[in-house]
C-alpha cells in the first residue's frame, strides 16, 4: 500500500507539534500503521558553515529548508518506495549522521510551520490542517519552551521572534492558511482539536487497517486527555 499523507501546519507555539503528537499515540493505540515526518528535519545541511554563521541563518525562511528533498521524499513514499529522512540537532544547527527509515505502507503525518508555502509541497498531501492560533499566545508558548527546554535567554527568544519569526509569519504562514483544508484553534483543548481532526480525515484513516472498528468522534475521543 502507497503511503498517505497528512499535513499539520502552524505558526511557532500555536500547537501543532502538541495535536500531531496526540494524533499519532492515538491512532496508534487503535493499531494503525503511521508515521511522523518533521519538517525541521530537512533543515538544510550546514556542514561547510562555521558555527557563528549558522547561527546567522533565518531558520523561519523557506530558503532554509531543502523543501525540494522533502518534496522527492514524499513521492517516493506517495509511489510505494521506503524513504531515508534526516535527522537535525538543534544544538549544532546541522544535520546528524544517522537517518530514520520511513516505509510506505504507512498514514504519514508531516508536521511543520513551512508547509503550505511551496505549491509543489502542497500538491503532495491528501489532507491539510492548519492550527490557528493568535501570535501573542505562539509567542508565550515558544518563550517558555525554549528558555526551559532549550537554554536559551528570555532575551535571545524575544529578539528571534521579533527580528525573524513574526515577520516570516506575516509574509509565509499567515498569507497560505487558506489553502489549509481545515481550520482549527490551537486554543482547544488537546481532546477537542483531536475529535474535529478526526472527523474531518475519518475517510482517509479508514484506508488503514485498524485494531479497532471504532474511531468515531463521540465514542473514543474521550480516551484522548487534553
Amino acid at each position: 500500500m502507497a503511503a498517505r499523507i497528512i499535513a499539520i501546519t502552524g505558526a511557532s507555539g500555536s500547537g501543532k507539534t502538541y495535536l500531531t503528537n496526540g494524533l499519532f499515540e492515538f491512532l496508534q493505540s487503535h493499531g494503525k500503521n503511521l508515521a511522523i515526518i518533521r519538517e525541521d528535519s530537512y533543515y538544510r545541511d550546514q556542514s561547510h558553515l562555521p558555527m557563528r554563521q549558522r547561527l546567522g541563518v533565518n531558520y523561519d525562511h523557506p530558503d532554509s529548508l531543502e523543501h525540494e528533498l522533502l518534496i522527492e521524499h514524499l513521492q517516493r513514499l506517495k509511489s510505494g518506495q521506503a524513504v531515508e529522512v534526516p535527522e537535525y540537532d538543534y544544538a549544532v544547527h546541522n544535520r546528524k549522521p544517522q537517518t530514520s527509515n520511513v516505509s510506505s505502507d504507512q498514514l504519514i503525518l508531516v508536521e511543520g510551520i513551512l508547509l503550505l508555502s511551496n505549491p509543489l509541497l502542497r500538491e503532495q498531501f491528501d489532507a491539510t490542517l492548519f492550527v490557528d492560533t493568535p501570535l501573542d499566545v505562539c509567542f508565550a508558548r515558544r518563550l517558555a519552551r525554549d528558555t526551559v527546554e532549550r537554554g536559551r535567554t528570555e532575551e535571545s527568544v524575544v529578539a528571534q521572534f521579533e527580528t525573524t519569526v513574526k515577520p516570516m509569519f506575516h509574509k509565509f504562514i499567515e498569507p497560505n492558511k487558506c489553502h489549509a483544508k481545515l481550520l482549527i484553534s490551537g486554543e482547544k483543548k488537546r481532546s477537542a482539536m483531536l475529535a474535529e481532526l478526526l472527523g474531518h480525515l475519518e475517510s482517509l484513516i479508514s484506508e488503514f487497517p485498524s485494531a479497532s472498528d471504532s474511531l468515531s468522534a463521540g465514542s473514543t475521543f474521550s480516551e484522548a486527555q487534553s
